[in-house]
């Protein structure tokens, strides 16, 4: 399919909604109250279940049927399909970087992800963790989504926006599920998952495992080709493949009881190759494993007296990652100035952390027209080990030098030593009706560090329902995005000198948001956005050594944008849904575009339920205008298209159903923005060909 068919067939799914309610006699307000009643809910906005129309917040939510009906495999194919969200990718590990309006980084750690309203960062790099692996979806109920700052209720990460993954209880998994499924790259999975009850417990528990061997694409040259033109070596292994392949384990238990629920939750990848390697080196023998477990008790009594609910929520998550066969950051054949490596370079760093975290909170309804809600809260944040094996140590000016063997490095010169943080939190929100259709959302949060001190962040939203079918809301807010373990502590890395005097980075955003019931079964949402970015944690030259670079405070962004998104149900049988993403975000310092987000992304898909018992799919991603950073002199990066089509039985219980899902079905050469100024991969990164899988499941009682 061309660029220009693709523009058309997702122009048509944002623009039929409205030819649509031109057509249409205006439904009577009644029926529409009616809609409204049955539409989706969020939580993530304000903490209290709301319509997600007048919810204070630009929020999405994606369900069960979404992720069905898009034929998604794992959660960045969901997140790709958000209006302002792009998945970009890392070369160490291939891991996702999910870029929300232009907000682009090494780590993307300026994005909080929540798993059952639960933070699941970790503090190394701030992220939700290089070591990822993907995340499966068939135990996932639905994703409610905030793009914008939420930092007023979430604190640190809620910066660019803020991701909550809710996965099944009881009642979405009634009875048993048993899967299959089987694709391209000798990819595999298999999951079980129930819902019941004992005695008077509800239980839901969720078991898959799966594998892949990844990808077969190809870095036409690395970080060694360079070496190899600079000293006259043949050493890298590029024009090379991918190392895409790992193996994974993931697990949940639900338990309900009366007002109290308990969640647990643990995901392991093993096996795991590099991407293109750690140092953007191709490495095909390094392995990698990540463990993750997590930990919810929550009480909730939403009417202790009349006016009054409480509730409390304790949680813990442990995170390692670990070496299990060591990393080759560059190839057996390297030769430096300072000495050669017969065995390449040869690093395994290790670090293992726990965080521990409590709050409480009370609402009250008793003022007339007032919902209040204050909180508080304390998480204990630990990095407690920290382990480094390698064969090369560093001379005073940051450049390897070799060593005769792999020696442990973790008393000497390590690249971190273990690292504590505390933070006590205490925040006020308050819900007023003040008008008949009016209502203003004000709170504000205050967080203290242990180790850098308190930070203050104010967010006020107010939403007009300005007649029966449209709602505007005027949004503002403030976000911080506390510096990673690694930007602050960071002692023997020359790339990248942590620096303990940093400061959060901050962000200020202004939204104009407009809902637009355009008929009974179409909508359409219009938003404007505004930010500004200061105190940006970068690296700069590091002026003591003369190489290598120390995290700096430094820079200022500042960004704007319209996003639109539209929904049309046509009949039962057929359903569109469509959004329109166009930004610009600016470097001040350089007063050029801030590089490698796009400026227009469009996506489009079409729902079509058929015969007896069948759904079919199609779906249109177009990516478009990604600028290159200041400095970075590589051509432009190509625009692209992918389709994705998806053919399923929708049978109901005790009957096996099937997908058929084929991805990127034209094959088409997607690229995403290796790290400036691109001298280690001139070629970026290489994304999945076509690809095809094909599931199978059954539900019972």
């Amino acid at each position: 399919m061309n660029k220009s068919g693709a523009q058309r067939l997702c122009a048509a799914a944002l623009t039929l909604p409205l030819i649509a309610a031109q057509a249409a006699p205006v439904a009577e307000d009644d029926e529409l109250a009616l809609v409204y009643g049955a539409g989706d809910s969020v939580s993530i906005a304000t903490g209290n279940l709301q319509t997600l129309r007048r919810a204070p917040a630009v929020a999405s939510v994606i369900t069960a049927a979404d992720i069905a009906a898009m034929g998604a495999t794992d959660l960045d194919q969901i997140l790709e399909s958000v209006a302002g969200i792009h998945v970009n990718r890392t070369p160490n590990s291939y891991s996702p970087l999910y870029v929300v309006r232009g907000i682009v980084s090494a780590y993307t750690p300026q994005i909080l992800m929540l798993q059952n309203g639960v933070p699941i960062t970790t503090a190394y790099v701030g992220n939700k963790g290089n070591i990822w692996g993907g995340y499966p979806v068939e135990h996932i109920a639905r994703i409610e989504i905030i793009r914008g700052p939420g930092s007023a209720l979430y604190g640190s990460d809620a910066y660019s926006g803020v991701i909550n993954i809710i996965t099944k209880g009881a009642s979405e998994t009634a009875g048993t599920e048993i899967g299959v499924r089987a694709g391209s790259f000798s990819t595999y999975d298999g999951w079980v998952q129930h819902g019941g009850k004992i005695g008077a417990v509800e239980v839901a528990a969720y078991l898959r495992v799966g594998g892949t061997d990844g990808f077969h694409r190809t870095i036409e040259a690395d970080a060694q080709t360079r070496n190899d033109t600079l000293f006259h070596t043949h050493a890298s292994l590029a024009p090379g493949q991918l190392n895409n392949q790992l193996k994974a384990i993931d697990a949940n238990l639900d338990l309900i009881y009366g007002q109290w629920r308990a969640r647990f939750g643990y995901k392991r990848r093993f096996d795991m190759g590099s991407g293109a390697g750690i140092a953007s080196a191709l490495d095909p023998v390094g392995r990698q494993e990540s463990d993750r477990a997590t930990a919810s008790l929550t009480w909730a009594e939403p009417q202790v007296t009349r006016d009054l609910g409480l509730g409390a929520s304790l949680s813990a998550q442990t995170y390692s990652q670990d070496m299990s066969t060591l990393y080759r950051l560059l190839p057996p054949g390297l030769v430096l100035p300072t000495g050669a490596f017969p065995e390449g370079m040869i690093a395994a760093p290790e670090t293992s952390e726990r965080a521990y975290r409590f709050s409480a909170y009370a609402d009250y309804t008793g003022l007339r027209g007032h919902h209040l809600r204050v909180g508080v809260g304390h998480d204990d944040i630990n990095l407690y080990r920290t382990r480094e094996y390698r064969n090369f140590n560093y001379a005073a000016n940051g450049t390897p030098i070799p060593l005769p063997a792999v020696v442990e490095t973790t008393n000497t010169t390590p690249f971190l030593r273990p690292q504590r943080r505390q933070i006590d939190y205490t925040y006020l929100q308050d819900e007023w009706n003040f008008a008949k259709d009016w209502m203003l959302t004000a709170g504000v949060r205050h967080d203290q560090y242990s180790d850098f001190g308190g930070t203050t962040n104010p967010r006020m939203a107010v939403v007009w329902d300005a007649s029966f079918d449209l709602t505007a809301k005027l949004l503002y807010g403030r976000a911080f995005r506390a510096p990673a373990f690694a930007e602050s502590y960071g002692i023997t890395n020359p790339v990248a000198l942590g620096n303990p005097n940093l400061k959060p980075e901050r962000n200020t955003t202004t939204e104009l948001s407009f809902a637009w019931q355009a008929d009974t079964d179409a909508t359409v949402n219009l938003t404007l956005y505004r930010y500004h970015m200061k105190d940006i944690i970068r690296t700069v030259p590091n002026a003591l050594a003369g190489t290598g670079a120390t995290y700096a405070n430094t820079g200022n962004q500042n960004g704007h944008g319209v996003e639109v998104e539209s929904t049309w149900t046509l009949n039962r049988d057929v359903r569109l849904t469509g959004n329109y993403a166009w930004q610009r975000s600016i470097d001040e310092a350089t007063h050029t575009d801030a590089g490698y987000a796009p400026r227009q992304h469009l996506y489009g898909r079409a729902e079509w339920a058929f015969a007896s018992g069948y759904q079919s799919s199609a779906q249109v991603n177009w990516v478009a205008g990604r600028k290159r950073a200041f400095g970075d002199l590589r051509p432009a990066l190509h625009d692209y298209t992918t389709l994705d089509l998806t053919l399923g039985t929708r049978n109901g219980r005790n009957q096996w159903n099937y997908t058929l899902a084929l991805r990127n079905a034209f094959n088409t050469d997607v690229r995403e923005p290796s790290p400036a100024p691109g001298l280690n991969l001139p070629f970026d990164l290489p994304m999945a060909p076509r690809a095809i899988s094909l599931q199978a499941s059954i539900q019972t009682r």
